[in-house]
């Protein structure tokens, strides 16, 4: 009797309490009890009487913690781009299934590593890999829909479902940072020619308008020489008689002409004027200079 009492405790591998009839059961956790090696009650945490005399004997422990597994699928997507996408899988068994979630399945990583297998395969296949980056919620909400219909079943619960990575291939990721590239180096160039074109045409329109300020100017300053010139004239005419207009003009001219010989020597950097000098000379050049300014004044 006394062989028989030792076989029965080292078969369930009991410690000492079960010599006394009481197991512990530690929280988070439930245990499986068994009466002759069937099915019996699930024990909730706490300190429980076994007789185990009785045939009453613990069969395991199963956790009620949220568990996590990671599995590693490699696929190809329809763009014949092979992919490594990585799932996140977090799950955990329910207290009041407990007695499927211990019997029904043997392998509980397996089986949900399956399930992620069939329908990742199913799903990534069928979109492009650009298109596998944006819908990566969308594939995670498809593998957690099947795990949650399919685990239920066993007792278990699924938590959540991330895809936490999507690796294309090493030549396939330089590849797509090199056109990547290529897009930015466009567009910055785009830009950089519309600034360019942006600032020439501004240029462009300061100079017009330069120009024409200058012009404006330049319009005035003449306008202001021949309105002085007409009064120095008309005021030399009435107070020294017997003198004519086209006299006091030729006077005037002659006055010109030679302070702008006096600046073009004095000017440091002026090159040699080559010009005609003598008296005939300097009619002729009086006559171009007044018919030049009356041209001047016609058009202003």
């Amino acid at each position: 009797m006394l062989a028989l009492v030792l076989i029965g405790i080292d078969k369930r591998g009991d410690n000492m309490g079960n010599l006394f009839c009481c197991v512990q059961v530690d929280q988070s956790t439930v245990a499986i009890k068994e009466t002759f090696g069937k099915f019996d009650d699930v024990l909730q945490p706490g300190c429980h009487c076994l007789p185990w005399f009785l045939g009453s004997q613990l069969a395991g422990h199963l956790s009620l913690r949220v568990q996590q597994l990671d599995v590693r699928c490699e696929t190809k997507t329809k763009d014949n781009v092979f992919v490594n996408v990585v799932a996140s899988i977090q799950y955990r068994a329910l207290a009041n299934q407990a007695s499927d979630a211990f019997y029904k399945l043997s392998n509980t990583k397996g089986q949900i590593q399956a399930y992620v297998f069939d329908v990742i395969r199913a799903t990534v296949p069928r979109l492009d890999l650009d298109d596998v980056f944006e819908q990566k919620n969308d594939i995670a909400k498809a593998v957690e829909d099947e795990l949650e219909k399919a685990m239920s079943t066993y007792g278990y619960e699924i938590v959540q479902t991330l895809i936490v990575d999507i690796e294309p291939d090493e030549h396939v990721k330089r590849a797509m940072n090199e056109i990547n590239a290529a897009a930015r180096l466009r567009v910055a160039a785009t830009e950089k020619a519309e600034a360019e074109k942006i600032l020439q045409i501004k240029r462009a329109e300061g100079e017009a308008e330069s120009k024409y300020l200058a012009g404006l100017g330049i319009a005035r300053q003449r306008q202001a020489i021949v309105d002085g010139l007409r009064d120095s004239v008309l005021g030399f005419s009435e107070n020294v008689p017997g003198t004519t207009a086209k006299d006091v003009m030729d006077m005037v001219l002659v006055t010109q002409y030679f302070d702008t010989m006096r600046e073009i020597g004095a000017a440091s950097k002026a090159s040699t004027v080559f010009i005609p000098h003598g008296p005939g000379a300097v009619r002729d050049v009086a006559s171009q200079i007044r018919e030049g300014l009356l041209q001047a004044s016609s058009v202003s």
